[in-house]
């Protein structure tokens, strides 16, 4: 990272005296053999998207926004009413639905798990794409 920038991360302004700072990141990928095949690819997929429950896509975000009553102290001092809400697209159509504040931590989980599962999608589909060309390599046509 260039200029000031390292020194927002938690670890930097915590070592001020840190001319570089060096993010570690945690990629897991399983790999698999040459001779795996489509079903064991399902069979794997299958397994794994077990433990991502709850799951939600979009994003969580705490908003502030003003109230409908007349004088309301909270809006005149400017400290406004906060409250989550989970916002995203269904399909080209954007939506935002209110989380109550006891929600909002099992909530955000399950937008953890829905992004953590669409990596796992993307690694399926790359073990699938290499399962079905070994498949065709195998039956003796080219590819």
């Amino acid at each position: 990272m260039a200029g000031r920038a390292h020194r927002d991360l938690p670890f930097c302004r915590a070592n001020k005296g840190i001319d570089k700072c060096i993010v570690q990141v945690q990629y897991n990928t399983c790999k698999m053999t040459k001779t795996e095949t489509p079903e064991e690819v399902r069979r794997w997929f299958s397994t794994a998207i077990q433990k991502f429950w709850p799951v939600a896509g979009g994003s969580i975000s705490l908003r502030k926004s003003p109230c409908i009553r007349d004088h309301c102290s909270a809006c005149e001092s400017g400290k406004g009413h906060s409250s989550y809400a989970l916002s995203g697209y269904r399909g080209s159509r954007r939506f935002s639905v209110y989380v109550p504040d006891e929600l909002a931590p099992e909530i955000q989980k399950a937008v953890d798990n829905g992004r953590q599962l669409q990596e796992l999608m993307k690694e399926a589909g790359l073990r699938f794409v290499r399962a079905r060309k070994n498949e065709r390599r195998a039956g003796g046509r080219s590819t």
